[in-house]
């Protein structure tokens, strides 16, 4: 079974946000902490890979229209 990149790449964004969300409450003991660190790493990660699938989706509906 295949996934949709568009569904794959909103799973990450929602990802992305929760880590954020977490990576704020996180930080009451401080920004530099490793948890906080750690936290705000993968939600970069997760957006990350969300901008890019949502470039795929729309690279895929390109080459679809062209055919």
């Amino acid at each position: 079974m295949r996934t949709n990149p568009i569904s794959m790449a909103v799973f990450y964004l929602i990802m992305g946000l929760l880590f954020i969300y977490l990576a704020i409450n996180s930080a009451k003991e401080g920004i530099f902490t490793f948890p906080t660190i750690l936290l705000m790493l993968i939600a970069t990660f997760d957006i990350g890979v969300s901008i890019r699938m949502f470039r795929l989706s729309r690279k895929i509906k390109k080459m679809n229209i062209k055919k």
